[in-house]
């Protein structure tokens, strides 16, 4: 991957993909049917062939399939359940056998699958947030946090090296120290503790992913993607961790053509308080 400057996009519609290639984007929207005009917002700005939400809170019978076609998503995928989770697939290019996945014992709508053009499967994952208590033993969503990341570490390993992937999503954690606003401050705060840490380099290691925000932004470039709504100036205080993420497997990491993180969206009305990644790759 070649050097690239600053990820963030605050304003301004972004650059038309190169030639022959796809933009893929990922959200937590925190509501689909909420924040629907925002990916409207999304479309207008961004231009994404693919687009992975997180976090859509809606049963499927309740899905706005409607106004995501006139949005140009031809082809859509929604995996939910109401007032939690949920991920969806939306692409204007052909998607084969989309599907859920289902871990931990559980059917909470954390993970579905597609096919895109070229064979590249296509992942998209919400790992759960673990709740405030960075302790497995007296805190039941931490210890289900943990035991869901095992779960795809188990899934990568088991699934080797079998052709092009993407894995997009919330994934809940910030892995390099300058992927959060204060390294120091929030080793004991979930999403940045060590065993998180840990516990998803593992994962990525399992399935021999490309984090495309470090390959292209090294350390020490702090990246952010997530902000508080606790935040009542969110750009004054900079508070941020970087939740949001696109891995690739190693053969598609040359094919990545462009990365952004659409940072002004976190200023929009009624914002969620993650913001969109972007990548453009070469099928």
């Amino acid at each position: 991957m070649s050097e690239a400057p600053s990820p963030y996009v605050e304003t301004d519609p972004l650059p038309k993909p190169a030639r022959g290639a796809l933009r893929l984007v990922t959200w937590n929207i925190n509501s689909v049917r909420l924040r629907l005009a925002l990916v409207a917002k999304l479309v207008a700005q961004a231009r994404p062939d693919i687009l992975c939400l997180q976090e859509t809170k809606c049963p499927d019978d309740q899905f706005p399939h409607d106004g995501l076609a006139e949005l140009g998503f031809t082809h859509r995928y929604a995996h939910g359940m109401k007032s939690y989770n949920g991920v969806a697939i939306l692409s204007r290019v052909p998607i084969a056998e989309p599907a859920p996945l289902h871990h931990c014992g559980r059917e909470d709508c954390r993970h579905a699958s597609a096919e895109l053009p070229g064979g590249i499967a296509l992942h998209n994952v919400y790992v759960p947030a673990g709740g405030d208590v960075p302790d497995p033993a007296a805190n039941d969503k931490f210890k289900h946090k943990l035991d869901f990341v095992a779960a795809q570490t188990a899934v990568w390993k088991k699934r080797g090296r079998k052709g092009p992937a993407i894995l997009v999503g919330d994934l809940n954690i910030a892995p390099c120290e300058t992927d959060v606003w204060s390294h120091k401050q929030l080793l004991d705060v979930v999403s940045h503790t060590p065993v998180e840490v840990a516990a998803l380099g593992g994962m990525r290691e399992a399935g021999g992913w490309v984090d495309v925000a470090r390959a292209r932004h090294p350390e020490p470039q702090r990246l952010y993607t997530w902000w508080s709504y606790r935040n009542g100036d969110w750009r004054k205080s900079d508070r941020g961790r970087r939740l949001d993420h696109i891995w690739v497997t190693l053969d598609l990491a040359p094919k990545i053509k462009a990365f952004h993180i659409l940072r002004g969206a976190r200023d929009w009305t009624q914002p969620s308080d993650h913001v969109p990644v972007a990548i453009d790759f070469a099928p």
